[in-house]
């Protein structure tokens, strides 16, 4: 028995370039023989015939349902083949073949193309690709003066420093999500520049970024100076703000009421009549 091979759904051929060559009649006639070598293969799960396409003058593939457990929407194909002028076909290649309602896994990426913000966990290594754009050696420049000086003058740098390129981009990142144009920033009373609660950055973005030490705010996270939240240092609330004032209720106090109680109802049975004694008068 031969052995079976699955492809990607991107060899499989097109319908419309397939439905453009046309088959000869001793290809298209094959679909005993197709069906006789898929049986032979031993795996079973041969449904239904969905048609033959050409592969060439010589060629022809015919697609069978197959009706393996797993393999929803998959197709059977198999590539038979006839000489010129010949009346005999030939079984070429039995495959596996995804079809359009298939379930297939998707493309494979590399593990640093999947890697997304937040997927580092506690005891994760996670190495800089060589050549991060990134970063650039320690002893070239970097482009940020305070950084060059401040090494130059102290005689000590770190292996890498970040690149011109790398600070642009953690800048984009930081304004984007907490810069002037966000939701918040554009109710906030006034602007993280003028804010108790701002550090500023060193290096050359200092000017434009700081972190923001407000517990209650954007507590940690790199902002934009123009940025802004309603807890802001200088806020302060409106006249009247708050809950309302009530004066207090005094428990301990004796609060006297007056209570009306109902007038007995009348009983529908008369009282006997009595005396002055209060006997029962007595009746002829």
């Amino acid at each position: 028995m031969g052995t079976v091979s699955a492809v990607s759904s991107a060899d499989a051929p097109s319908a419309e370039s397939s439905a453009a060559a046309a088959v000869r009649p001793v290809l298209a006639d094959a679909v005993d023989v197709a069906r006789a070598a898929l049986d032979e293969l031993g795996e079973g799960g041969i449904g239904a015939h969905l048609g033959v396409t050409g592969d060439d003058d010589c060629a022809a593939t015919h697609r069978f349902v197959a009706e393996l457990p797993g393999y929803r929407g998959w197709q059977w194909a198999v590539v038979v083949a006839a000489a010129p002028e010949s009346d005999h076909v030939t079984v070429s290649e039995l495959v596996l073949l995804p079809g359009p309602d298939a379930l297939i896994a998707p493309d494979w990426l590399p593990w640093n193309e999947r890697i997304r913000p937040g997927d580092l966990g506690p005891g994760d290594l996670l190495a800089p690709v060589s050549g991060d754009p990134r970063l650039v050696p320690g002893y070239v420049e970097s482009g940020d003066p305070e950084v060059d000086d401040t090494a130059l003058e102290i005689g000590l740098g770190r292996r890498q420093v970040m690149s011109l390129e790398g600070r642009l981009d953690a800048a984009q990142r930081w304004f984007d999500e907490y810069g002037p144009d966000s939701e918040m920033a554009k109710a906030a009373p006034s602007t993280c520049l003028l804010c108790g609660f701002y550090l500023p950055l060193s290096g050359s973005l200092h000017a434009a970024f700081g972190v923001c030490g407000n517990e209650f705010a954007a507590d940690g996270h790199v902002v934009h100076a123009q940025y802004g939240c309603g807890a802001h240092s200088d806020t302060t609330l409106p006249t009247g703000a708050g809950s309302p004032r009530f004066d207090a209720y005094d428990d301990a106090a004796v609060e006297i009421v007056t209570v009306t109680r109902p007038e007995p109802a009348g009983d529908e049975t008369a009282a006997p009549a009595t005396d002055e004694t209060g006997r029962p008068e007595q009746t002829d």
